[in-house]
């Protein structure tokens, strides 16, 4: 899944519970930029951010659309 996929995807998700990027951001301790730029496709979120966004977004890890930043996290874990 690319970026941009994906910021749909959290989008999307953000919307239906009601949240706006500074909610979501603030649940995280994150900015509100980074939350648009995944949104934007710009970025992707941290690894580590994986499991509390998709607790706050109501969704499981496993149905969280992030299956293309794993294995780029595992690959980048294999060059090193």
């Amino acid at each position: 899944m690319n970026n941009e996929k994906m910021g749909r995807f959290i989008s999307e998700l953000r919307k239906s519970r009601q949240l706006t990027q500074k909610d979501l951001a603030a649940k995280l301790n994150i900015t509100d930029k980074a939350v648009s730029k995944w949104e934007r496709g710009l970025s992707c979120p941290d690894i580590s951010l994986l499991s509390p966004i998709a607790g706050i977004l109501g969704v499981t890890t496993y149905f969280l659309p992030l299956s293309s930043m794993v294995k780029k996290a595992s690959s980048v874990l294999q060059l090193c």
